[in-house]
């Protein structure tokens, strides 16, 4: 198992992002280049307990061979799947790369609850969960493609963790940073994070900004995007008083 160099986050760049949405994170991706970050086909159970920011801890699966993944493969402590439970350290993520496939299931309540007693921030898989019905009622945020009952070992090989992985079709590295909301996934590279993080906070607060003008019955042109003077200065007037609305600026 190789584990990168891996710098603690910084509380306000966790902050920042937290605030932010996978929409304005998507948004300001593009900007630097990253057409594809969203992980597709990878939904919340529980949309109320969604959001999360977390350094990635990634599990890889491989299709399941017959004569290695017998019902008594859990038996062995070595297991990769049971390791990355229990070795999955607390503020992380685990991210498992099920090649999309949902046929059966990549884990299952008992250990989506361990993770959470653990202190793990999330669990993500491209497959599916099993007794998802019990996850969704966890407050832990959990994402999968949809529910699936049979156990992994009739479609996963647990093989390695902390390599680069796949899921719902976006690269994961090892540390790279994640967030999670009730429309998806979104994934940092780590040594963005913190400009990331910076922009999607002002993003977020120039369009609670605009939200605020459309409801009160403003037109989009010139507020959004934001190009007319008149409108720049009463945005520049409104940012000043809301300092303590936003903390992390």
């Amino acid at each position: 198992m190789s584990t990168p160099h891996e710098s603690a986050l910084d509380p306000k760049t966790h902050a920042r992002l937290l605030a932010a949405s996978t929409a304005t994170l998507t948004t300001v991706m593009f900007k630097r280049g990253f057409r594809n970050v969203f992980m597709q086909n990878v939904h919340p159970l529980n949309p109320a307990s969604a959001r999360f920011v977390a350094p990635a801890f990634t599990l890889r699966y491989i299709p399941a061979r017959e004569d290695l993944d017998p019902l008594n493969a859990f038996e062995d402590r070595a297991h990769p799947q049971r390791v990355a439970v229990e070795e999955c350290p607390a503020g992380h993520v685990l991210v498992m790369d099920s090649r999309g496939d949902a046929q059966a299931a990549s884990s299952g309540n008992l250990l989506v609850t361990r993770l959470m007693k653990r202190g793990c921030a999330a669990v993500i898989t491209d497959g599916g969960f099993r007794d998802s019905p019990e996850i969704a009622a966890l407050p832990f945020p959990a994402y999968h493609q949809r529910a699936s009952a049979p156990t992994n070992l009739i479609r996963h090989h647990a093989v390695d963790l902390q390599r680069p992985i796949a899921c719902g079709g976006v690269s994961v590295y090892p540390g790279d940073v994640l967030m999670g909301d009730a429309e998806g996934v979104v994934v940092i590279p780590r040594h963005l994070a913190d400009a990331v993080a910076e922009e999607a906070y002002r993003q977020t607060m120039y369009e609670d900004w605009v939200n605020e003008r459309i409801i009160a019955g403003d037109g989009l042109f010139g507020l959004y995007p934001l190009l007319d003077e008149d409108k720049k200065t009463a945005y520049a007037a409104w940012t000043l008083a809301q300092q303590s609305r936003y903390p992390h600026l």
